[in-house]
């Protein structure tokens, strides 16, 4: 489970391992940006981008879920996805994934009498 939260309603914490972060970093090619500077001449959404920074949002959360189920974890809370450009006129931008890595398990209901 993958939870921006800090909790998860009806379950509890039962062990924490820690921080754990899934990174990417992205550039387009050369095809990329020149269609993507057109586009932006024009306004608008600039979909040369669109479905790439979708898959690599998704990739730093997988490699986030991927580092926490390494650990043990059943759940990763607190999930923060970032992005940076990493300067340098590369054209490279870092996407970050970064949450805490748990064991939750389902609270026990109280049985009133």
């Amino acid at each position: 489970m993958i939870v921006t939260t800090p909790t998860v309603s009806g379950y509890k914490i039962k062990k924490v391992f820690g921080v754990v972060t899934g990174l990417t970093p992205r550039t387009r090619g050369i095809l990329g940006k020149f269609i993507a500077s057109f586009e932006s001449m024009i306004g608008g959404e600039v979909t040369a981008f669109t479905s790439e920074v979708e898959k690599a949002r998704w990739e730093a959360i997988e490699r986030a879920k991927n580092r926490a189920v390494a650990l043990g974890a059943n759940a990763l809370i607190g999930l923060d996805v970032e992005t940076s450009d990493l300067g340098l006129q590369s054209g490279i931008v870092l996407f970050s994934a970064t949450g805490t890595a748990v064991v939750i398990e389902p609270e026990k209901e109280s049985q009133d009498i």
